[in-house]
């Protein structure tokens, strides 16, 4: 089974290439990120055509998650939990769940937190803590499910982790409360699944469409998969589909792959 997570930045613009990228590499699940539509407007025809379900949240031209699979969905949910923070009373549409081929998968679009000050970045640390809490509370429920907590994340764990550390001084993403959210989430039975198979430094997922970032190397790693230990050990492999992130129209992100044993 393969499963895959990848911040599309708009899944209407994009879709020719998330069918193709689908098609060429077979990837079972694929978790998305910022799709920026309303559920109405997710393109699926093309989809379909190749034999994907979908689920989706979404409800305007920001944020949006979703999953697509062609072995199967089950017990969807498109939050993860009653107590998943709002912004500015806002429930936003940044996390969806469903069961797919025995593998409880979320798609988690993490805030980005703008700046230290402002209080995206409180809404940020308390999103992280809820959905920990969460996690936890499934782990201990179903200790021998498979769970891959995929997406992006928003946050660059380790120094190597950002091209210069020096650049991100006193800014979100590297901020020593963000980094011990993701520690939190490893040390509840969440392990790092793709970061073994695919070591640093000068790893990304993330380059910025300006500046010439992506052929300057000045990129950041901050889409992950995080797999549960059910999930760990079937993991064979993984990779970050770097050549995806190349041409007219990519995103500024790039797909993380993970293959599981049967």
């Amino acid at each position: 089974m393969r499963i895959a997570t990848w911040n599309v930045n708009s899944i209407r613009s994009r879709i020719d290439r998330v069918a193709s990228w689908l098609e060429r590499h077979d990837v079972d699940v694929l978790a998305i990120q910022e799709t920026k539509c309303r559920e109405d407007q997710f393109p699926a025809m093309q989809l379909a055509a190749l034999g994907y379900e979908y689920v989706h949240a979404g409800i305007n031209q920001w944020n949006g998650v979703a999953i697509v699979s062609r072995v199967g969905l089950e017990d969807v949910e498109r939050s993860f939990g009653v107590d998943q923070p709002m912004f500015e009373d806002v429930l936003e549409p940044r996390a969806i769940g469903a069961t797919c081929g025995g593998v409880r998968m979320w798609s988690l679009y993490v805030p980005n937190g703008r700046d230290l000050e402002h209080g995206h970045y409180q809404y940020k640390l308390e999103w992280l803590a809820r959905l920990r809490d969460s996690a936890e509370q499934w782990l201990a429920k179903e200790p021998e499910l498979p769970i891959a907590l995929t997406g992006d994340w928003n946050i660059a764990p380790q120094d190597d982790d950002v091209w210069d550390m020096a650049v991100f001084e006193g800014k979100t993403h590297v901020s020593a409360p963000e980094r011990a959210a993701f520690q939190a989430m490893v040390d509840a039975g969440f392990a790092d699944v793709v970061r073994p198979h695919t070591p640093g430094p000068g790893v990304y997922t993330y380059w910025d469409y300006t500046q010439l970032s992506f052929p300057k190397k000045k990129g950041m790693r901050i889409d992950f998969v995080l797999g549960s230990p059910a999930l760990a050990e079937r993991v064979t492999g993984a990779w970050i589909d770097r050549e995806e992130r190349k041409g007219k129209g990519a995103s500024d992100h790039a797909p993380v792959v993970v293959d599981l044993a049967d």
